[in-house]
């Protein structure tokens, strides 16, 4: 059985010419190669008429766009035997964006070569539906700050024994392990690139000074190591400094390294002595994720898997950018960016996450619970609680400053910030606040009370803001009925002091 079984023998001539044309790297063709035979079975179903990419029109490529977005796993495929309990459940948001996209290659090179004449735009007729983009968002699913430190320790203390289930213990010389161990935890590098790192690619250098040292007298003049970096995915080959740790596991296991003939880089097909290879057999690309994670899992007594997924080798790179990002001493995006590697900043905003922690600094030093709460003192009289006679009289004391208002739902208020001295307000002064004062068995307490804007202007702003309130107070009834106006006595203001939560500070404005 083969990929393109069910398909219209005109429609697989077709995907295979452009197989053995098309310069994209064999894996990214034959991943087009697959999904351009799940169209040609959609079209052997649905539209058996079209049997090659020239017929295909603006009409066609909505009803693939539609065929598409409402696709279920195993539909239109070659076999479903390892899709296992999946077979039936909708493609994700993500599927749906990476089939169109392969479409959109293999119609754009089909017009661009003019093997088809060009009847639509394939990068707006068979373009995603905003629906559809919007669920998708780069994820780049950083570990947690304790889970990766104990993965730290236990890559800095990695014996053999660490390896009991494996035969990389026997197959790799563990300094070649350790090195490998490293370069994932220190240099924030794909999975490619680690692999096919060439010998000599760490160099030490004075500050200003160009001039490489040996290992054996990095600690003690202090040198920056560098790594040489291979061309990757989205660039050319750079530098970038690494820590001393990573250089010294890396020449201790070049000095170990036995001699091998070279290899060709698939990347660049040039031949280069690959550093991390025995027997002229480079590291599998899958190494890390099959052998190294779930030892270092292991030592560390971790689980392989968090919240976010399995810790893959990616993850580090992400990790690694966040904690740069979000240091005490912070790289600046272009920074971040050079030391990735990446072409543009918009691809290192995707991993220059603010972590939580960072967040919640920044939160709590914007004092939004200061600004938008002031606190007034409250004077309770218990005896009036437990005797029962809080029911028919005022037991609650709000201090105002001039006076005390007796209103139980004093925070709700409008009059509050001026007040028109209602029959629940006893000023200063009097002999009922004397003895109110005097009573020992009043507790004092601290209510905290949200003020709206008018208020908060009344108090940040000053009288021109206190002039406003009254006046729009003026008709509005107090807490006894009457309004202020009916009282006929100009307000009191009141300006209740601020409270500073950071530093418990009592201020009065």
């Amino acid at each position: 059985m083969d990929e393109l079984d069910g398909v219209a023998p005109a429609w697989a001539e077709w995907v295979e010419r452009w197989h053995t044309t098309s310069t994209l790297t064999p894996r990214v063709r034959s991943i087009v190669r697959c999904i351009m035979a799940k169209a040609g079975r959609w079209l052997a179903a649905e539209h058996p008429e079209i049997t090659e990419p020239g017929q295909w029109d603006r009409a066609l490529c909505a009803a693939w766009v539609a065929a598409v977005d409402r696709m279920n796993i195993g539909d239109y495929v070659w076999r479903t035997n390892a899709l296992g309990d999946r077979v039936g459940q909708p493609i994700a948001a993500r599927t749906k964006v990476h089939h169109l996209t392969t479409s959109r290659v293999f119609f754009r090179d089909c017009q661009e070569w003019e093997w088809i004449r060009r009847r639509f735009d394939p990068n707006r007729a068979l373009a995603p539906s905003r629906s559809v983009t919007a669920l998708i968002g780069t994820d780049p699913r950083v570990i947690a700050d304790d889970v990766w430190a104990k993965l730290l320790w236990a890559g800095l203390n990695l014996v053999p024994e660490d390896f009991p289930a494996s035969s990389a213990g026997s197959y790799y010389p563990m300094e070649l392990i350790r090195a490998v161990t490293l370069t994932w935890l220190f240099a924030g590098l794909r999975s490619d690139e680690v692999v096919r790192l060439p010998v000599g690619c760490v160099r030490w250098q004075h500050e200003g000074s160009p001039i490489r040292q040996d290992a054996a007298d990095v600690l003690a003049d202090d040198a920056v190591c560098l790594l040489d970096v291979p061309v990757h995915k989205t660039g050319t080959a750079f530098t970038k400094p690494v820590d001393p740790l990573l250089g010294q596991a890396i020449e201790a296991w070049q000095v170990l390294r036995p001699a091998q003939p070279k290899t060709i880089d698939r990347k660049t097909g040039e031949s280069v002595n690959v550093l991390f290879a025995v027997r002229a057999h480079p590291v599998a690309r899958n190494y890390i994720n099959r052998t190294i994670i779930p030892a270092l899992c292991r030592k560390a007594g971790v689980p392989d898997a968090d919240v976010r997924g399995k810790i893959t080798s990616h993850r580090a790179r992400s990790t690694i950018a966040s904690q740069l990002y979000n240091a005490k001493e912070p790289m600046t995006l272009f920074e971040l960016q050079a030391w990735l590697g990446h072409r543009t900043p918009a691809s290192t905003q995707h991993y220059a996450k603010i972590t939580p922690n960072t967040l919640a600094q920044a939160y709590s030093d914007a004092g939004y619970f200061a600004r938008n709460v002031r606190t007034i003192e409250v004077l309770l009289d218990r005896d009036a609680v437990t005797n029962g006679t809080a029911a028919d009289h005022p037991w609650q004391h709000y201090d105002l400053g001039h006076g005390y208002c007796g209103y139980t739902f004093f925070e709700q208020c409008p009059h509050r910030m001026a007040c028109a001295r209602c029959d629940f307000y006893t000023p200063k002064g009097s002999t009922k606040a004397q003895l109110l004062e005097a009573k020992d068995n009043l507790q004092r307490m601290l209510a905290s009370v949200p003020l709206t804007d008018d208020e908060r202007a009344a108090v940040d702003d000053g009288q021109a803001a206190v002039d406003t309130l009254i006046g729009r107070l003026v008709d509005v009834p107090t807490p006894s009925g009457l309004t202020p106006g009916q009282l006929a006595i100009p307000p009191t203001v009141t300006l209740l002091p601020i409270v500073d939560v950071r530093q418990g500070r009592l201020d009065q404005l």
